[in-house]
């Protein structure tokens, strides 16, 4: 749980970009949920993932 909690962190950092602290939320946390649904189709179909990935 606590290195899913650092990777969304780690994203939200690197895309923090110049947004302001107050659109964060609109930006940041779908992304860290679509990179949250990718990791959980690699981890249960390896092939599904790569295929999203590519897409």
């Amino acid at each position: 749980m606590v290195k899913k909690a650092n990777l969304k962190w780690e994203v939200a950092h690197l895309l923090r970009g110049d947004d302001k602290q107050s659109d964060y939320g609109k930006v940041i946390l779908p992304l860290t949920g679509i990179k949250a649904d990718i990791l959980a189709l690699e981890a249960s179909s390896p092939e599904l993932g790569k295929t999203v990935l590519e897409d």
